[in-house]
């Protein structure tokens, strides 16, 4: 298993590097352009690297090319789906090819998807008791 730190270096280079497919899908995703949804690239969850993170939905999209292990991918996928998140994968070709239905896909999968918190912005910091700050 890779520690956190040597994760976080590689995504940093993954970022710098990406595949042409990530470059397309990101240029949808970044500024908060799908569907007002806040896209990372190349986060690291538990010990993964994901393609796309949407922390909101806790909603991990992946690009795949032809060389992916689907076992593995399997694997990754149930352990992380065990700890809440979501994910769903698409493959390079789909977004080379056909980006309006790769778009038209992840916005009905986040529409579907539970919010992570309870509204997109609000504190989750809990107000302070009246005797502690004089409310009443």
């Amino acid at each position: 298993m890779t520690d956190r730190a040597t994760l976080l270096v590689r995504a940093r280079e993954m970022r710098l590097n990406p595949t042409e497919p990530e470059k397309r899908l990101w240029r949808y995703l970044s500024a908060s352009q799908l569907g007002g949804h806040k896209f990372c690239r190349q986060s690291v969850i538990e010990y993964y690297i994901a393609d796309f993170f949407c922390p909101f939905k806790k909603l991990i999209v992946e690009v795949d090319g032809d060389t992916h292990d689907i076992d593995s991918d399997f694997k990754r996928d149930d352990r992380l789906r065990t700890k809440g998140y979501r994910t769903v994968r698409f493959s390079n070709l789909d977004v080379m090819g056909n980006m309006d239905g790769v778009l038209s896909v992840l916005l009905d999968v986040l529409e579907d998807t539970p919010d992570r918190w309870k509204e997109r912005g609000a504190s989750t910091t809990p107000n302070p008791s009246s005797e502690e700050e004089g409310l009443k």
